[in-house]
């Protein structure tokens, strides 16, 4: 297993001031008073989702030889395992699979406070030469999506990059596309929850706003 190394001090990245999509939900979260929440995606609209994501990720790899999934900390990671498995059972292939935290990559970390809290970064295989597709539950700004880019060219330099999510809610920042998207939702102004049965108990994808 390769250990990353932020190449870049944090005093380095102080000198960006930017919203990440971490802190932009933390303040809408904060904004928020009373609120309504209704659901985009049920269950079975999302395990629909990702049986077909998983298709199109072999698509993009051109098969599953050289394929590898990435997930970001932290539901990310458990979807990523759901497509490892169903790529598996349809395709007969055990893709490797790795975890990422980019809490240290993030553009805004001096709003963190001094002592962060740093989830698992694990990718226990060599990525060179791979075509590596990065999976995550939602796209929003594109700043989560850049910091993992940065951590990624830590661990070394796959032939491709890929990135897949479950929910594109538009609103960029940034100029980062998914290739891959599983729902794509207009929502200024709200707030989108991804819920995974490994760590909320239950599956859904949720559209809350401020009720009128």
């Amino acid at each position: 297993m390769r250990v990353c190394i932020a190449r870049r001090s944090i005093s380095q990245r102080h000198g960006v001031s930017a919203l990440t999509d971490v802190a932009a939900a933390s303040n809408f979260r904060g904004d928020m008073g009373s609120m309504h929440t209704r659901t985009l995606l049920d269950s079975a609209a999302i395990a629909k989702a990702l049986e077909r994501i998983s298709r199109e990720i072999v698509e993009l790899a051109g098969g599953t030889e050289h394929l590898a999934l990435v997930g970001i900390q932290r539901r990310g990671v458990e979807l990523a395992e759901r497509v490892a498995k169903l790529i598996s059972q349809r395709e007969g292939a055990d893709v490797p699979r790795g975890a990422m935290d980019i809490t240290l990559y993030r553009d805004d970390l001096q709003t963190v406070g001094p002592r962060p809290i740093v989830g698992e970064t694990r990718i226990p295989f060599d990525i060179d030469g791979l075509c590596v597709v990065i999976v995550d539950d939602v796209l929003y700004t594109g700043r989560t999506v850049r910091a993992a880019l940065d951590q990624l060219a830590d661990f070394g330099r796959p032939c491709r990059i890929g990135l897949a999510v479950l929910v594109d809610r538009g609103e960029r920042e940034l100029p980062i596309q998914a290739d891959i998207i599983g729902e794509s939702v207009n929502a200024p102004g709200k707030r989108v929850d991804v819920l995974v049965s490994e760590v909320d108990g239950r599956d859904a994808v949720e559209l809350v706003e401020a009720s009128e």
